[in-house]
């Protein structure tokens, strides 16, 4: 299902099609630098993965991590999307791309068209991101949405930034 585009970007909730490509997300080491986890070494992981948390969190909360291909080509290249932590209360903005489109703004282009539908169609008031320091990719695709630095907190067994963006006009 579409969620949203962008000039370059179509939004969409991941599928059985994109099962290959949440594998490699979650495989190839060079994209796992900054996230506290070991690497999938099995298809099977990434079908679990699938069905028992994205999909899952599709029902629950009616987002979650989506797709991000690219608009010309229809090939995944990441994901984008809002997940609820709830050992923060909180919603997180996450997103993780193949290091054949690092630098090209792609990461900042996905984030802001995720954070401008955030509270609209899902009435979500802010947002936060973790992030492991010396992350400055992230870091920066954090800051050009918007969000500021907040504290350090401690998530997965690790000491992490986080950033924050409020965006609902309620105080």
């Amino acid at each position: 299902m579409l969620v949203t585009t962008s000039e370059r970007l179509i939004i969409r909730q991941f599928n059985e099609a994109d099962i290959e490509a949440l594998f490699m997300m979650n495989a190839r080491t060079e994209m796992l630098t900054y996230i506290p986890t070991v690497p999938f070494t099995d298809i099977a992981q990434a079908e679990s993965l699938l069905k028992h948390v994205v999909y899952a969190d599709y029902r629950k909360h009616g987002f979650g991590r989506w797709a991000v291909e690219l608009k010309d080509s229809g090939e995944v290249i990441g994901f984008c999307g809002p997940k609820y932590l709830p050992e923060f209360e909180q919603v997180e903005i996450g997103y993780r791309y193949f290091p054949e489109y690092w630098g090209q703004g792609i990461g900042t282009e996905a984030a802001k068209a995720v954070a401008d539908i955030c509270h609209p169609r899902f009435k979500i008031k802010e947002l936060i991101a973790l992030i492991l320091p010396g992350n400055i990719g992230s870091e920066r695709v954090a800051k050009h949405i918007g969000m500021t630095l907040q504290q350090q907190q401690d998530f997965m067994g690790h000491k992490v930034n986080q950033f924050y963006k409020r965006l609902d006009s309620s105080s």
